[in-house]
């Protein structure tokens, strides 16, 4: 495959981004001989279109034949799946600290997780407020070109249960950030809130947490949560998450609004 470095290039982008089992769905039809336009719409995600294209005009920019491109992709999968299999999940906790019994803090995995980002990067929260260390993390992603999404409660969504300012506007500082919510309109109910509290980078890192998006959340108060690192669960999330806005159930969100 040295002989076709665009090819090897983009393949070995779409496997970062699609995963093993949307990328053997690429390699399947390919090798089956299936139209292009079938091909980049084999699988009903979003984003895979998107991918499936880079990867399907290298190929024909390189010249490789269909079979061989489908035997390289089969092989990307097969060692993404063997490296994502090896899960590890660590317990993640906000409030006081007990010497005897070692946990990581939900803030410093929080700036971490930020920090490691290089494609994308998902926050989900019910309430926010400034939180200087992870603007600080945020301003940095987005310089170095992740692409950031935060979906958030609103005044409207909560009710009488947040007051004060947009949770929106918590993230004001950082230009770039895209921000989405639940409409009210679009929920099955009243009372229905947008209560999720996770973070997701290049969807191979998952922080599941009680904690809000703000300095309590992430510092005073005792909230728990798990970092889950490989495995599915990320990949998951981000994409049911994409789902949600490719279906309309989540909006664009702009502040002032």
């Amino acid at each position: 495959m040295s002989w076709y470095p665009a090819f090897q290039a983009a393949a070995e982008a779409a496997a970062e981004r699609l995963g093993p089992e949307h990328l053997r769905a690429l390699a399947d039809r390919l090798g089956g001989g299936w139209p292009e336009e079938a091909v980049r719409h084999a699988v009903p995600v979003p984003e895979f279109a998107e991918v499936a294209g880079p990867v399907l005009a290298a190929r024909r920019a390189d010249g490789v034949p269909a079979g061989e491109a489908a035997a390289y992709l089969r092989g990307l999968a097969a060692g993404h799946a063997q490296r994502s299999a090896a899960v590890r999940v660590e317990s993640v906790w906000s409030g006081p600290s007990t010497h005897p019994v070692p946990v990581r803090a939900t803030a410093q995995v929080l700036v971490d997780l930020v920090g490691e980002a290089v494609r994308e990067l998902l926050l989900m929260t019910y309430s926010a407020k400034p939180y200087p260390p992870l603007l600080t993390a945020l301003a940095a992603a987005v310089e170095r070109g992740v692409t950031v999404t935060v979906v958030v409660e609103t005044l409207a969504g909560a009710g009488s249960a947040l007051g004060g300012t947009e949770p929106a506007a918590a993230f004001a500082a950082v230009p770039g950030i895209r921000l989405w919510h639940w409409p009210v309109a679009q929920r099955p109910e009243p009372g229905a809130k947008m209560h999720a509290k996770i973070a997701v980078a290049d969807r191979r890192t998952l922080l599941v947490s009680s904690a809000n998006l703000t300095q309590s959340g992430a510092a005073r108060n005792v909230e728990a949560g798990l970092l889950v690192r490989g495995g599915s669960a990320p990949r998951r999330a981000a994409e049911h998450v994409a789902e949600l806005t490719a279906r309309g159930v989540l909006a664009p969100l702009r502040i002032g609004r």
